[in-house]
């Protein structure tokens, strides 16, 4: 039986509310079931120092857990003077997800920074970042052709992300933590709504994972990114 009874190829109940931040170009609140995440999107009128005179924009990430996003007290990476290696694995992870969909030239030199803030974790806050930082990112270039200073929108997909597991032998869609730490074979999906791979994140940590079972978790991840490109949809 999975943690409140859900069926094995069911997401957590998940709510993104928009506008959540009034100073950035782009943000919301994503909560998929007790991991909340908040995601902003500033965009600045200039570009790295090697993209300069390119034509191009960027889009970038940050990542970062408050300190009682957990159970018990993480210390604020900024007191360490540096941040982990899983934080700078994932935020890379978030913005190459992005600037999968966003036509970087249409953008101009201007550069997106996606700030995704883990305030509640309960397994699955990279993805949850991703499918709320495609929101943000696509309410701050909305944002950006209601000023005129786009002519149209650059974004020209639809992005999230989803979590899947094998764990007592059995397909899971969207783990809790609970079910994390137990799982035989851990995946991260990025896909289009459409079903375009953009990059898959897959662990086998007990035994390898025999072919039919990683087709079972792409169907999985499939039908969970397309209910959540549905969920997006609605709050835009």
């Amino acid at each position: 039986m999975r943690p409140y009874g859900r069926a094995l190829d069911a997401l957590r109940e998940v709510n993104i509310e928009t506008g959540v931040s009034p100073y950035a170009e782009g943000s919301c609140l994503i909560k998929c079931g007790n991991t909340h995440v908040l995601c902003t999107a500033s965009v600045e009128d200039n570009v790295p120092p090697w993209m300069r005179n390119s034509g191009k924009g960027w889009v970038t990430a940050e990542y970062g857990m408050l300190p009682r996003a957990t159970h018990t007290r993480g210390r604020r990476e900024a007191a360490a003077g540096k941040q982990s290696g899983r934080t700078q694995e994932i935020q890379r992870l978030i913005g190459r997800s992005l600037r999968a969909v966003i036509d970087l030239k249409a953008l101009g030199e201007r550069q997106v920074t996606l700030d995704c803030d883990v305030i509640q974790a309960d397994g699955g806050t990279r993805t949850a970042a991703i499918t709320g930082a495609w929101v943000s990112l696509k309410l701050a270039m909305g944002w950006l052709v209601e000023e005129g200073v786009l002519k149209s929108d650059p974004v020209y997909d639809q992005l999230a992300a989803v979590s899947c597991g094998m764990v007592g032998g059995a397909a899971r869609l969207d783990l809790e933590y609970e079910e994390d730490s137990q799982a035989e074979t851990d995946a991260n999906f990025v896909m289009t709504t459409a079903g375009g791979i953009v990059e898959i994140q897959a662990t086998a940590e007990d035994r390898p994972l025999p072919q039919e079972d990683f087709n079972r978790l792409f169907e999985l991840a499939h039908k969970g990114i397309s209910e959540l490109g549905e969920i997006q949809k609605s709050v835009l």
